[in-house]
């Protein structure tokens, strides 16, 4: 690809995710010069590990379907710059794109799909000991505890349950804690295979208030503690922590993006148009469903895109 220092083009797409990719693909087939920007590929996709809700497709790794999507806009000669955009400002006209690699990018128009950001516990030693027996991605890190004893998952999501299914194939026993008296809401289909798998123990009610280890080998033990039984202490070989994401709201706070007041995340029209004229957004960092899955993050960088191209016939 050539360089990209000072390029002027129709459309910005910041995010390499299922919804970056959806509004590369539509901005390529309405003819938009266009350029993906992000430095994680895939998304949470890419790391989601089995899929078997994307229509089309009875079972898929996520990885694997990310890299379809990605292949697709390539073979469309959209470039995609591997930097994250660290920061935009509105100028008459356009967008001036500042890319964490020094390139500018001046854009008649933005989609913002730069999804979420993983949520950590805040625990002393935490950041230290990633990839030391503590890890916010048991689809990456499963096989590593192949035969060993026990390894702990933290959350009561889908994410929470998935892991543990997955890690109980490789541990001998995984423990789930959560924090509240029953789980947040997973699929039942995944409440089934849950109660089903032998190996896997529920601890409700508990959360992880210390984390116990050496600082060469890392994670050792986990200090579980319960309002009313008190503390305990678990040696575990492993803690994975899938406790949800937060929008990463830096970016559109700067622009002064409008958010939801409850869940951070930008607000939308049906379009997927901000309060900003020609900045628009998509996937997990958007209030426009409830619902955060590949297939509604595809659908709306779809519309985006779409949103994007009228704007642009409407003021060119």
């Amino acid at each position: 690809m050539e360089n990209s220092n000072n390029k002027s083009i129709d459309l910005l797409i910041a995010g390499q995710g299922a919804a970056g990719y959806a509004a590369g693909l539509y901005a390529a087939r309405y003819q938009m010069k266009t350029v993906i920007v992000g430095q994680e590929f895939g998304g949470e996709t890419a790391i989601g590990g089995i899929i078997e809700n994307y229509p089309g497709n009875a079972e898929i790794d996520g990885f694997d379907l990310m890299l379809e999507f990605k292949n697709q806009v390539i073979n469309l000669d959209v470039p995609i710059i591997e930097s994250n955009v660290s920061s935009i400002e509105k100028t008459e006209g356009s967008f001036t794109c500042y890319l964490e690699n020094n390139e500018t990018i001046y854009a008649k128009s933005v989609i913002l799909a730069i999804g979420r950001e993983r949520r950590k516990l805040g625990l002393k030693n935490e950041e230290e000991w990633i990839g030391k027996g503590i890890s916010y991605c048991s689809t990456c890190d499963a096989p590593l505890y192949k035969n060993k004893d026990m390894a702990i998952v933290i959350g009561g999501g889908n994410a929470a349950v998935e892991g543990s299914i997955l890690l109980s194939k490789y541990a001998k026993t995984v423990f789930l804690v959560y924090r509240g008296e029953k789980l947040w809401r997973p699929e039942p289909i995944l409440i089934d295979t849950l109660n089903s798998t032998h190996n896997i123990k529920l601890i409700l009610n508990n959360t992880v208030v210390e984390l116990i280890g050496d600082e060469i080998k890392g994670l050792e033990k986990v200090k579980l503690e319960n309002e009313f039984k008190g503390e305990k202490i678990f040696a575990t070989h492993g803690l994975m922590i899938e406790a949800g994401a937060d929008p990463r709201i830096e970016i559109p706070k700067k622009l002064n993006i409008k958010l939801d007041s409850q869940t951070n995340e930008i607000i939308v029209d049906k379009d997927q148009r901000t309060n900003i004229e020609g900045i628009y957004a998509a996937g997990d960092i958007t209030n426009s469903s409830n619902l955060k899955q590949t297939i509604t993050a595809a659908s709306q960088g779809a519309i985006a895109a779409l949103s994007s191209y009228n704007f642009l016939m409407e003021t060119s």
